[in-house]
């Protein structure tokens, strides 16, 4: 507790929240080749950890200084007022998508249904009781579950500042005890009105990771070492762990070795529960862990190879590229939620198109020149511009 959190942004912490934001955005277009790449398929845990994790570096910077600069009821009402921006963010981006899919069917130029692909008929068949449940988030529809469990943790930080007071070790106990309990099922929150389903993500059960990047940057946890035994034991963990967290993996592993494949497949479901996503398994955290280790290794100290040293066309390419994805991570929630829009109308391109090789690299490469420019026009915004002077 005695260490000195941090006061400004790590780079590498916008750089890797940069580069899963451009995962996201692969993983959230429908029917995607390029998502047959992303890390989910080679692994227990991907983007959404990143996105968590991270998440919780920058709440210990932009959050956890106003709980010691102001007290804290002052830092409470901080995050109160961060809790509010997420909310209306899950509320807009549910409606203008809801808006989109309905603009669309009603068109009647396509031959699907796109509320249904999106199983929000349930909404506009009988829609008080929908909206009673969206702004109360007892119903969550799958595709708008991040915001939720996100603000949810949110809302768990005054907790763990008071904590704090009396040391990590409260701290680490108190999430611990959280996590174990969610992964019994206990904490589950209710996604919709009409059935038992839950929410996808259990807040509950993420909020362990969330509070691991906050302990990191807020001093809590020291640095660990660089060492080739923990690279070693890291990138072992990964190669080992990867036929029992992708299906893909494992194919090629039968391709292989048909008798290995078989030992694993009788391994699978033993790995069930400590891989789900909804309660944040065991595994997900370790395979996470070891991945963030592996990106903090080969980032350097403070981030030195993230730095783009020289004067030659490669070195400006690398610059250019660090800026941009700094830029994307910088402006993570302001580019999620208008991924998460963007998305589905660039599948729906992607359904008149056809997804061959060069209509699929069309729609990715212009859903990343999107998020860019949001990324770029939310930093020019929040810059004021209009108090300086002419």
């Amino acid at each position: 507790m005695t260490a000195a959190p941090a006061r400004t942004r790590d780079p590498r912490l916008d750089f890797y929240r940069g580069i899963a934001m451009f995962i996201i955005l692969i993983a959230h277009i429908p029917n995607d080749p390029w998502a047959r790449w992303i890390p989910a398929r080679f692994g227990f845990s991907d983007a959404t950890e990143i996105f968590v994790f991270c998440s919780g570096m920058a709440s210990a910077i932009a959050f956890g200084g106003a709980f010691m600069r102001r007290g804290w009821w002052m830092g409470t009402a901080r995050v109160a007022f961060r809790i509010w921006q997420v909310y209306w963010a899950h509320i807009g981006l549910f409606f203008f998508v809801a808006m989109s899919m309905a603009a669309l069917d009603l068109s009647g130029l396509f031959e699907k249904s796109y509320i249904s692909s999106l199983n929000l008929q349930h909404f506009f068949n009988n829609p008080m009781p929908q909206l009673v449940g969206m702004f109360t988030l007892t119903y969550v529809p799958n595709y708008f579950d991040i915001l939720p469990m996100y603000l949810v943790v949110l809302a768990m930080m005054p907790l763990f500042m008071g904590l704090s007071q009396i040391g990590f070790w409260a701290v680490a106990l108190t999430s611990v005890a959280i996590w174990v309990v969610a992964q019994t099922g206990a904490l589950a929150l209710p996604a919709e009105p009409w059935s038992d389903r839950q929410w996808f993500f259990n807040p509950f059960g993420w909020q362990l990771l969330f509070f691991t990047g906050f302990a990191f940057m807020r001093g809590w946890l020291p640095a660990p070492p660089v060492s080739k035994v923990l690279i070693w034991a890291s990138a072992l963990f990964l190669v080992l762990s990867a036929p029992f967290g992708s299906w893909k993996v494992f194919l090629w592993v039968e391709a292989w070795n048909a008798d290995l494949a078989e030992e694993i497949r009788k391994i699978w479901p033993l790995t069930k529960e400590f891989r789900s996503k909804t309660e944040f398994g065991l595994l997900r955290y370790m395979h996470f862990l070891a991945l963030a280790y592996l990106g903090w290794v080969v980032a350097g100290e403070r981030g030195s190879r993230l730095v783009a040293t020289g004067h030659g066309i490669g070195a400006q390419i690398w610059q250019w590229l660090l800026a941009v994805i700094t830029k994307v991570g910088q402006q993570s929630l302001a580019v999620f939620v208008f991924s998460m829009a963007a998305a589905r109308l660039i599948g729906v391109g992607l359904d008149q198109a056809g997804r061959n090789p060069a209509s699929v690299l069309a729609a990715n490469l212009i859903g990343f020149a999107m998020i860019i420019g949001v990324a770029y026009l939310a930093a020019w915004f929040k810059a004021h511009p209009w108090k300086s002077k002419k």
